[in-house]
This record gives C-alpha cells, sequence and structure tokens, in this order.
C-alpha cells in the first residue's frame, strides 16, 4: 500500500510526534509498503513525476527526544505561514491508500484534522473521528463524560488565567495537593503537581504559557497504570515510576527516568476493574481504533480514577502502548500493521 504517516505540526508535542512518526514510517517501509513521512505543517512540493514518486521504500527521520519545540523558530523558517496545513498536504493524503496519524496535541488530536480529512473524502486515517478526538482532547468535557458514565475522575474545577480569582478558586474547591494543567495539552506539557499555595502560583504562570484555559484538579495519591485498547481488545496495564518526580515530559521521553512495568503488578480482580474503566472510558468518548487511557490507583480507597484518554498515543521507543502491545506478543511492527488495518476497516464502512 502507499501509506502516508502525518506527523510534525505546530503542537507543543511536535519534536514527540516527529520521532513516532519516523518510527512508524521505517517499521511500514521494512513490512513492505511505500510510504511518505510529511509534516502537517510544513508541508512539500510535489515533484514533475507526480504524488506517487513520493512514496518510496525507505524513510529517514529523527529518532530521539531532546526538547520541547520552539514553535516561533519553526513558524520563522516557513515565512511565518499561521496556516496548520501545509502545501500538498490534503492532495498526497488523497492519494494514499492509508493515513498513519503520529501528531500528538493540538490539531493532531483535537478533532480540528479528522475534520478536516472527513471533508476531503479521505477517510482511510488512524485514531477515532473528529468527535471523539475533541473529546478526549478537552479535559473538562472528557472529565464530565467520564463522571456521568461512572468511570472514576479526581474533583476539579477549570479557571482562566484572566480571572483574578482563580486561585481562591481553585483552594476552595479543590485545595491543595492539587494538579494543575492546560486545559488541552498532552505529554505533560504545562503540568505541574501543587503542594503549596506559592507553587500554585508558579504552576499557574506555565500552564498560561500554553493555554488560557486551566483545569485544577485533586491530586490523588497512588500508584500510576496506563491502558490501552486496540481494535476492541484491552491490553495489559503498565504500572509508570518515575525515578524522581512525576511523569513530566522529561520523564515521558529521556530514556531511563522511568521504570515500567508490564504486565503491572495487580492482583486479577485490579486487572478486570481498570480494564473495564479502560473499556468503558473508550465508549464514552466515542473513541476509534486504539486509544490509551491513563488511570491512577488511590491509596485512599483502591479504586481507579481516569486521568484522560490519549487518542493517538505515543509510538516513540520509551511510549507505552508499544510496551503492552508486546507483553501479548505483538510486535512493534505488528502494532503498526494493525493499526494501519483498523484504518481501512473505519474507511471502507
Amino acid at each position: 500500500m502507499n501509506i502516508v504517516v502525518l506527523a510534525g505540526g505546530l503542537s507543543p508535542e511536535r519534536n514527540v510526534s516527529l520521532v513516532s512518526g519516523s518510527l512508524i514510517a521505517k517499521s511500514l517501509c521494512s513490512s513492505g509498503h511505500k510510504v511518505v513521512l510529511l509534516d502537517v505543517y510544513t508541508g512539500t512540493v510535489i515533484p514533475e513525476e507526480g504524488i506517487a514518486a513520493l512514496f518510496a521504500d525507505s524513510v529517514e527521520g529523527i529518532t530521539t527526544v531532546e526538547a520541547e519545540p520552539d514553535l516561533e523558530a519553526v513558524k520563522r523558517a516557513n515565512g511565518g505561514r499561521e496556516e496548520l496545513i501545509g502545501n500538498n498536504v490534503i492532495e498526497i493524503c488523497k492519494y494514499a491508500d492509508a493515513v498513519f496519524l503520529a501528531l500528538h496535541g493540538a490539531m493532531g488530536e483535537n478533532g480540528q484534522l479528522q475534520a478536516t480529512l472527513d471533508t476531503f473524502g479521505v477517510k482511510c486515517y488512524s485514531g477515532s473521528g473528529y468527535t471523539g478526538s475533541s473529546l478526549a482532547m478537552n479535559k473538562e468535557i472528557s472529565k464530565k463524560l467520564f463522571r456521568f458514565a461512572g468511570v472514576p475522575t479526581a474533583d476539579w474545577i477549570c479557571v482562566t488565567c484572566d480571572d483574578t480569582a482563580a486561585r481562591e478558586k481553585i483552594l476552595d474547591s479543590v485545595g491543595l495537593p492539587c494538579v494543575i494543567k492546560p486545559l488541552s495539552c498532552g505529554s505533560s506539557v504545562g503540568v505541574s503537581i501543587v503542594d503549596t499555595e506559592a507553587e500554585l502560583d508558579k504552576a499557574l504562570e506555565l500552564a498560561h504559557v500554553y493555554e488560557s484555559k486551566i483545569l485544577a484538579e485533586k491530586k490523588i495519591v497512588g500508584r500510576e497504570f496506563s491502558v490501552g485498547y486496540l481494535g476492541g481488545t484491552v491490553l495489559p496495564p503498565i504500572e509508570i515510576i518515575p525515578k524522581a518526580g512525576f511523569y513530566d515530559y522529561k520523564n515521558k521521553y529521556l530514556p531511563g527516568m522511568t521504570e515500567e512495568i508490564c504486565p503491572a503488578d495487580l492482583t486479577e480482580d485490579q486487572v478486570k476493574r481498570v480494564s473495564e474503566l479502560c473499556a468503558l472510558a473508550f465508549e464514552t468518548l466515542d473513541l476509534g481504533g486504539y486509544a490509551r487511557i491513563d488511570f491512577i490507583m488511590s491509596e485512599e480507597d483502591g479504586d481507579f480514577y481516569c486521568l484522560e484518554a490519549n487518542t493517538l498515543p505515543g509510538m516513540t521507543p520509551s511510549s507505552l502502548l508499544p510496551q503492552e502491545a508486546a507483553a501479548v506478543g505483538i510486535s512493534y511492527g505488528e502494532l503498526c500493521e494493525k493499526i494501519v488495518a483498523l484504518a481501512r476497516a473505519k474507511g471502507n464502512k
């Protein structure tokens, strides 16, 4: 097949996306597909020979994540262009047999790209559609839906940075300790664990760098887990144990910073409970194809509290979904093939 792997973009998770995209593209080439790795923001030039010439048996790309990207520098390098989709991206996607979305955050996960692809008749793309993507990306909406459906989630409040009473509202509503995060970012970008009022002020400033609307939620103390969902099957839970601090951007993407145990050391009943909650969260948000749902198992009551749903989980060397798939005998290459097959099945309905 001719497959487009879309990566990059103007999200704070741009660099993570480029790594995911590189590895996915190389894996699909190894499986015999012709692939083009395409930055959705920069786009590309179609050669004189036509679009078919862009698809190749091998690709090059970056394979390490060093830091968050300088998005303003990326824009300057592209003439300051504000449009989120680059030249010829849609035309190339329309030509392909499947589109593998290796994007993380912003347009890639909030439903904008999915809606655009649908509008142009591109149906065979990986992951959820625009509705599920939008619901999952907005942490406040997803938490409201979780609570309605019976998926436990921590108490929360949303505030805006221009609200002079934001600090007091957070202290009165969820108290300390709490977690401050931008409403719609991923990869723990802009997230802070707050134990004191002084830390709260700094956390609000940091979150405001990324977004004007901020979610503050009660900190659930306990063990952290992630559970993958792949084509109707719940994968084994993986436990996440950062060696220092919490599971932030650095601990997620720099090798050796976090211990990850898969399958997690849980009882049969605990695995059953968190697996059921994973499937329920997936269904509640109207997700499709595959996803990863994150949980904290509370020290206080032993139950699992949903943190968020990831509609396009990372596919870097240290990413969680590939580890969970490997635990049931699905190699990285097979995982990529399964995701493409799910995209094709969705698009051909």
